[in-house]
């Protein structure tokens, strides 16, 4: 591992943005990317860390962990659903085949939890026995398993700005994709989890629920794109005390990046208002769990990138012929 001392030292130097001699830049919360030639698109992963819809830090490593992680669970999962992915010409960077994303994210949940409100939990802790389209028996727990895996889909974004549910029925009914599609969409996320949830468990990890995004590619079929099981699109928990804790009922350890809007939410943060300053232990701590995270699933040791990332991704990206 990483020591605190050099975490702590390159968090000036985490990855903001990037300014690549490359075409129409576009930016998200988290990755920016370019189009390149031949249909293909450069994404490169920052270190921006997001909650509440905001970007609150930059942590050291955070966009490799993610860029690799998602490489290697699309390489796990290429035998249920073709992805986008090219190469990886960069630790931060990837190239991938441009395709049109589906405007349904699909989330796979496999436990009654959380608390925002599109979560199980929230819905169910108001008195809602019918969620989703799905319905639920009276006098559940918690943070309880779901007999099954199940599909709680949302707009992208929709006409609020914000995320709107969505039964099953709902995204044909409302003509976002087709009958065939859309099975074709629920068939891969559901065996998507499960493999997930396998090779969680041999990690030590509850995989709990996940976001899952699709796209079309030039040839009309369907692609798994953008990020897979990482601690931005996931919640994971620890195995080992999972069953004590949720008998004694209390929350299970998280180990994602949940304990950082736990860290805001202490402070009566949740999105609204002036943002209060944390300590630099915070992103340290951040930091070593997106490592963590990333050797305990895929089983490998972590192997830093220089910094400055962008002096290096230039010399990566000439090399492997992406910028000329």
């Amino acid at each position: 591992m990483i020591s605190k001392d050099k975490l702590a030292k390159l968090l000036p130097q985490a990855l903001d943005e990037t300014n690549l001699p490359l075409s129409n830049k576009q930016t998200g919360k988290v990755r920016d990317w370019y189009d390149l030639s031949n249909g293909e698109r450069l994404i490169v992963t920052t270190d921006r860390l997001s909650a509440f819809d905001i970007i609150l830090a930059r942590v050291p490593y955070k966009g490799q962990v993610l860029n690799q992680l998602s490489a290697w669970w699309f390489e796990q999962t290429k035998d249920i659903i073709p992805n986008h992915i090219v190469s990886l010409p960069d630790p931060n960077a990837s190239v991938v085949k441009t395709a049109e994303p589906i405007l349904v994210e699909v989330i796979v949940r496999g436990y009654i939890t959380g608390v925002t409100s599109t979560a199980l939990w929230y819905r169910y802790s108001l008195g809602e026995r019918n969620i989703y389209g799905y319905t639920f028996p009276e006098g559940l727990q918690k943070n309880a398993l779901l007999p099954e895996p199940i599909i709680t889909p949302t707009t992208k974004g929709g006409a609020t700005g914000h995320d709107e549910r969505l039964t099953c029925a709902e995204v044909v009914e409302k003509g976002l994709l087709n009958v065939k599609t859309w099975d074709q969409v629920q068939s891969a996320a559901l065996a998507i989890f499960k493999r997930g949830q396998e090779i969680a468990r041999k990690a030590g990890l509850i995989l709990v629920d996940t976001k899952y995004e699709f796209g079309i590619a030039s040839d009309g079929s369907v692609v798994l794109i953008d990020e897979v099981h990482t601690p931005d699109s996931s919640r994971f928990w620890k195995a080992d005390t999972y069953a004590a804790r949720f008998s004694a009922g209390e929350d299970p350890e998280n180990f994602d990046k949940e304990f950082v809007r736990i860290a805001y939410a202490e402070k009566g943060y949740r999105g609204d208002g002036e943002i209060p300053s944390m300590p630099d232990e915070l992103w340290v701590a951040a930091s070593e769990r997106y490592i963590t995270i990333y050797e305990l699933l895929t089983g490998k040791a972590f192997e830093a990138g220089e910094y400055p990332i962008e002096e290096r991704m230039l010399k990566n990206l000439k090399s492997a012929g992406v910028i000329s």
